[in-house]
């Protein structure tokens, strides 16, 4: 499931005429959610169901058109419902209710292998796991000694702490858990965790991961794309 439904407010002008997961990657010709459903597809995935919100025509327009890897069901929310009442709606088109699914924010770009979460999410019995990244720090860190001195300047340093990367994998079990209307994350999630059921699995060392935020991650991501082709 990807879930597209935000305004993306601080990715204007960009979405003042489309959804986030339809602004594109400069120098890529492909929006957002072109990446993620290729990257699904590579990984395995034969159906998604994509929540849209927020100009839900212009995505449902370019999904009808596109030679998508997958096929792809959209579901549009009639009424507002929040992010775990919005998951748990979408939650009923999924083609397989009995089976564990996977879950991305609309505005993540990564690459790293499905498989292995799922595997993780597995060995541990899990009802939900999530990707977790430790992205770099966007200012330059400075170090100092004991008594104040300063040490060495460090530009954007990776973070001491781990974040939730908007990837997920749940168990058929978790969408009976989840709110008709409010937030998962401040409900679903914490239960599970007290209860011992909720993983986190690290992305692997190298590993991509971005979340498209504002214009600079547009830029950023598209100078790390084309590194990666020269």
């Amino acid at each position: 499931m990807i879930l597209a439904g935000g305004q993306g407010s601080r990715l204007r002008p960009y979405t003042d005429d489309r959804p986030k997961p339809m602004v594109e990657i400069p120098g890529t010709g492909t929006p957002i959610i072109g990446h993620q459903l290729a990257w699904l597809a590579e990984e395995g995935v034969t159906d998604a169901v994509v929540s849209c919100g927020h100009l839900a025509e212009v995505l449902k327009d370019w999904l009808d058109s596109a030679d998508l890897p997958l096929n792809v069901t959209t579901v549009v929310e009639k009424e507002p419902l929040g992010r775990g009442g919005g998951l748990k709606y979408a939650a009923g088109h999924l083609p397989h209710a009995d089976r564990p699914w996977y879950a991305t924010n609309g505005d993540i770009w990564t690459r790293f292998s499905l498989r292995d979460m799922a595997a993780f999410h597995a060995e541990r019995d899990a009802t939900a796991t999530l990707a977790l990244a430790r992205p770099r720090i966007p200012w330059g860190a400075v170090e100092t000694d004991a008594f104040g001195h300063i040490t060495d300047f460090i530009e954007a340093p990776p973070s001491p702490y781990l974040i939730n990367a908007g990837v997920y994998v749940f168990s058929s079990s978790f969408t009976a858990l989840l709110p008709d209307l409010g937030d998962h994350e401040r409900t679903t999630f914490p239960r599970l965790a007290r209860e011992k059921r909720l993983a986190g699995f690290p992305l692997p060392q190298g590993a991509y991961w971005r979340a498209i935020d504002t214009a600079k991650d547009l830029t950023e991501a598209a100078k790390e794309l084309a590194a990666q082709r020269r």
